[in-house]
């Protein structure tokens, strides 16, 4: 099987994207989304952007690697009575299926940054977006103190070195990669333009709890898990996590958490 299929298909993210509804919500309300836009949501999972801009009216495709989330994807919008939407297994890096310049509105919002050959992933949201068009990705930041970027730090720490020849999917929240990546897919740089959002997780539980999801739900979360406990580490992996978590939640109730996480939003004309 594909690695990253595998690695995505391990758990159940609809577990953690739970969480990031109400951000994944905000997020699409502010792209200005309309009745009748072509909207491609890449990685989509089950849906934490896709359903909200098919609640606006646009006709949505959701396309992702793990067969499960784009099943969870159908069934969330069969739920909600959503005609304008449909979720299809697809890989970031050979969208082959989808025919050029067939979206207003590309996005990937923390989903093709984890595929494997980014240059083939920004190829690709370029060829199918029509001239006139909009890419727009949301990029998790290496070295950013907020959540998720510590979440992963912390899990390499715990997990072998990845394989020769891996390229970090953080690296996707660096602009001059960013640049050079959209550059050799034809996009010059000042198309593409760059801000610093904020992303919250919202937990109607425990920051701990939110950690056991991470740790059952959550593909490079259960992988860490699994690393550490055979070198009988993973009450140490447990318990950094559960300081992160405690630490960065905002929620003045101890039982409910609120979590900020940094990202790189990333505005690209087509």
């Amino acid at each position: 099987m594909n690695p990253n299929k595998a690695l995505w298909e391990k758990g159940d993210f609809t577990r953690i994207a739970a969480s990031m509804r109400e951000s994944g919500d905000a997020l699409v309300a502010s792209l200005g989304i309309t009745k009748d836009l072509q909207v491609l949501d890449l990685g989509c999972g089950d849906g934490t952007t896709a359903i909200p801009s098919a609640r606006r009216g646009a006709n949505v495709l959701g396309v992702d690697i793990a067969s499960n989330l784009v099943a969870a994807g159908n069934k969330r919008a069969q739920a909600e009575g959503l005609t304008n939407i449909k979720f299809q297994d697809g890989d970031a890096t050979n969208l082959s299926e989808l025919k050029d310049e067939s979206f207003d509105l590309s996005m990937s919002i923390f989903g093709a940054m984890f595929a494997p050959r980014p240059h083939d992933v920004a190829k690709e949201l370029v060829r199918v977006t029509r001239s006139g068009g909009r890419i727009v990705m949301g990029n998790w930041i290496p070295g950013d103190p907020t959540l998720v970027a510590q979440i992963l730090k912390i899990s390499s720490a715990y997990t072998p070195p990845p394989p020769e020849g891996f390229v970090s999917p953080m690296l996707w929240g660096v602009e001059s990669n960013v640049v050079e990546r959209f550059g050799q897919a034809g996009v010059d740089k000042d198309r593409i333009s760059f801000s610093r959002e904020t992303y919250t997780f919202t937990f109607d539980a425990s920051p701990v709890t939110l950690v056991s999801l991470f740790r059952d739900y959550y593909g490079p979360t259960m992988n860490a898990f699994e690393a550490a406990s055979k070198n009988g580490k993973a009450e140490d992996l447990q318990r950094e996590l559960e300081e992160l978590f405690v630490s960065q939640n905002q929620s003045a109730d101890k039982n409910k958490t609120h979590i900020p996480a940094t990202y790189l939003k990333v505005m690209v004309s087509v």
